[in-house]
């Protein structure tokens, strides 16, 4: 994989990873305010942080999804 795919990489999964935590805390927070159900934002907290785990592991797979593209051409 090239070194920016990598990077970048890498550095979605420390935002994913920020998110988790941010997350968390608003779980934390409902538990205390004694809500019944799951906030909204941490169900929108925790769709982005899918996302971001998504996108990471497009970038670390596009360097093979590339050279699956080049050996199809050859065939």
């Amino acid at each position: 994989m090239s070194d920016a795919f990598e990077s970048l990489a890498d550095r979605l999964d420390a935002i994913s990873e920020e998110i988790a935590e941010v997350a968390l805390a608003e779980l934390k927070a409902a538990v205390r305010r004694g809500d019944q159900k799951r906030p909204v934002t941490e169900r929108r907290l925790t769709q982005a942080r899918r996302s971001v785990e998504k996108a990471a592991h497009l970038l670390r797979n596009l360097e093979a999804a590339s050279e699956r593209d080049a050996s199809d051409e050859l065939d």
